[in-house]
């Protein structure tokens, strides 16, 4: 039992690791949290969860020919997901300041926000080889040794990264009663620059 434990606080610590640092997705989580409020974000977050904790699942279970397949194609991912995250900036760049309506957060772009989120860091080669080199370092002492290790990790990571969009998306709507419309119109524009960056610099690795 005390080893089911520890593996599940392992996978919850490297979720959160892997979640923390703010990156396009997290840009995106912060935006929703001043329009929409904090489900909208945390939905937001809970993509970039989800595919986290597919890349988990990659790592965990050893599927090497699924490993292979991404080493292949790095520079189709980086051209996928810079197209989109440069997409994305533009339409956030473009976006009016919206009124901080609460009722926003129930619409369909929350989903909207869910899947552009799994998207974008399905198509970051060097989130999927992260993970994938996290739980490598880790050595014998991080393997699971039957499903139910396994089981637990996978789903330790997926909390641990849950938690930090959580905090994320709940710091971020504390601070939306400081933003006026004006404000928000700044930081649209802020964020759309920031993901159109991200998108510049993956198209830009291609050349080199």
């Amino acid at each position: 039992m005390d080893l089911e434990i520890s593996l599940f606080l392992r996978g919850l610590a490297i979720g959160f690791a892997v979640a923390v640092p703010i990156g396009p997705v997290g840009i995106l989580c912060i935006r929703k949290a001043l329009a929409d409020g904090h489900l909208a974000a945390f939905l937001a977050g809970l993509g970039a969860a989800l595919a986290d904790t597919l890349f988990g699942a990659v790592a965990v279970l050893g599927i090497g020919a699924v490993i292979q397949a991404l080493e292949g194609h790095t520079d189709l991912l980086k051209l996928v997901g810079g197209l989109f995250m440069i997409g994305l900036g533009i339409h956030s760049w473009r976006s009016a300041a919206t009124a901080l309506d609460p009722a926003a957060e129930r619409g369909p772009g929350a989903w909207r926000d869910f899947v552009s989120a799994v998207f974008i860091t399905i198509t970051n080669p060097g989130t999927a080889l992260g993970v994938v080199g996290v739980f490598a370092a880790l050595g014998p002492s991080g393997r699971a040794e039957d499903s139910l290790q396994s089981g637990l990790l996978i789903v330790g990571m997926f909390c641990g990264s849950a938690l930090w969009w959580m905090m994320l998306s709940a710091g971020a709507t504390a601070a939306r009663s400081r933003f006026t419309p004006h404000r928000m119109k700044q930081f649209n524009h802020g964020s759309g620059a920031l993901l159109v960056a991200f998108g510049a610099v993956a198209m830009i690795s291609l050349l080199f």
